[in-house]
């Protein structure tokens, strides 16, 4: 069905402007505020040909349809439902979905979210120069010489630019998310990692430019965005322009010199050694542990946790050997999928797992999550068991990747050891896929058409 039929239909099975407050979407999922729903219209929506799964939520209804078809439908029905003070635009569907998970969450998960949402403008970066640099580092495997060549050393410090530069970029988004003026942030990103440092002596001990990392950079992104906004309400309203900017910037810097830089050291300098310690040491033990309960920890928010640690990593190691153990998860979903496309006789549900096991592959596992494995039961379990094997495969050989943003077959690319990774995925696949055999699950019963 194409996108613009399905989101006619969506439309008037939602109950068209009557029914509808607002709707927008995600990367694979139409989501709608609606002033009422019950189970007739949710099965209703189930039965529709490409919708993939919901997931009902107290505040909106989640219908999953996929990466591309999400944002069609989203504005086919948008331009249906027509201008509407109440209703939010199209572009402002990030937003508002911001609002409904902060109206319900705890302090500790809004904290978790908005450091992540530093580094997600940062993630198309991540992906372009990781997959870039995973080619290159194949390529001069494979052919050692390639490396003397300008092109193939050109390659390589383009596939470096985002690492090299990620400081900066994660001051200005900082200060951004902290509500101050991003080009500030980024300055004092600059300054605590330029070059110029290592000439400075103070009380006997030289500076370290960019010691602390990412880590640094969001401490003293946020010391800066918390003076500037009290700077603006004492500095006199004529002085403002000139004042604040420069006492922003000298406070925030001398901060970041003497105590921030310092301390996002030993911080950043912890994180790294427990990260490579804990699999240094537990191996398999601790990627399996990880990975088996990385689904449900995406289900509770914490997740947001470890995306400026794989930030961090990267730029201490070049590369983070956490994503590629999470990204097993998602692998263990495909092979729990796959086996209730085996043993259900539901067509209807095996024509969702057919649509959304392509785009589970490629690492993206939310038309399987709620589209299949959580609404049956025993078959996440399964997904959960087989993404621990897998999970175990990438910590016992210390598999590591240097991108950030993607899972499933394309991360492969971006990883030091692509055969053991790929060894992993196909572990997590089948241990998944034999898990949720053996546990089974309550085939749902076809639904006669009237």
């Amino acid at each position: 069905m194409k996108s613009e039929e399905l989101g006619k239909q969506l439309y008037e099975i939602l109950g068209a402007k009557r029914n509808i407050i607002s709707a927008y979407n995600c990367m694979t999922r139409l989501r709608v505020q609606l002033r009422q729903k019950n189970d007739t219209l949710l099965n209703n929506i189930k039965q529709v040909p490409g919708v993939m799964g919901i997931n009902d939520t107290e505040e909106e209804l989640q219908i999953i349809l996929g990466p591309g078809t999400a944002a069609q439908v989203a504005t086919v029905v948008n331009e249906l439902l027509g201008p509407a003070e109440d209703k939010p635009k199209i572009g402002d569907g990030k937003k508002l979905h911001q609002q409904i998970r902060e109206k319900n969450a705890t302090p500790g998960k809004l904290l978790l979210k908005k450091i992540a949402s530093i580094f997600i403008p940062l993630i198309p970066g991540f992906i372009a120069c990781g997959l870039l640099t995973g080619i290159l580092g194949v390529s001069a495997k494979i052919w050692p010489t390639i490396t003397t060549s300008p092109t193939w050393q050109l390659l390589a410090v383009a596939g470096n630019a985002v690492f090299w530069g990620m400081n900066l970029f994660v001051g200005y988004n900082a200060a951004k998310v902290f509500g101050g003026t991003p080009i500030l942030g980024g300055a004092l990103a600059a300054l605590i990692s330029h070059p110029g440092l290592a000439n400075v002596v103070i009380d006997g001990t030289k500076l370290v430019p960019g010691r602390g990392g990412v880590i640094a950079v969001i401490l003293v992104a946020f010391i800066g965005a918390w003076l500037e906004k009290r700077l603006h309400r004492l500095v006199p309203t004529v002085l403002d322009l000139f004042l604040t900017p420069l006492l922003t910037f000298l406070l925030a810097g001398v901060a970041a010199i003497f105590v921030l830089q310092p301390l996002g050291g030993v911080i950043s300098a912890a994180i790294g050694a427990a990260a490579t310690g804990a699999v240094g040491s537990g191996g398999a033990v601790v990627g399996f542990v990880l990975a088996g309960m990385w689904l449900p920890m995406v289900m509770m928010g914490i997740h947001q946790a470890l995306t400026p640690i794989h930030a961090d990593l990267i730029a201490q190691y070049g590369v983070t050997i956490l994503l590629p153990i999470l990204a097993m998860a998602g692998a263990g979903q495909v092979g729990a999928a796959a086996a209730v496309y085996v043993k259900s006789r539901n067509k209807f549900l095996k024509k969702t797992i057919a649509s959304a096991l392509p785009v589970g592959i490629m690492g993206i596992g939310e038309p399987l999550i709620y589209g299949v494995t959580l609404p049956l039961g025993r078959p996440f379990i399964g997904a959960c068991i087989g993404g621990a094997f897998g999970g175990a495969v990438q910590a016992h050989f210390m598999v590591g990747a240097s991108a950030m943003g993607i899972s499933g077959l394309p991360l492969a690319g971006t990883t030091n050891n692509i055969p053991i990774y790929l060894l992993g995925v196909l572990v997590a696949y089948i241990v998944g896929f034999i898990a949720a055999y053996v546990l089974g699950f309550d085939d749902p019963v076809e639904e006669k058409e009237s």
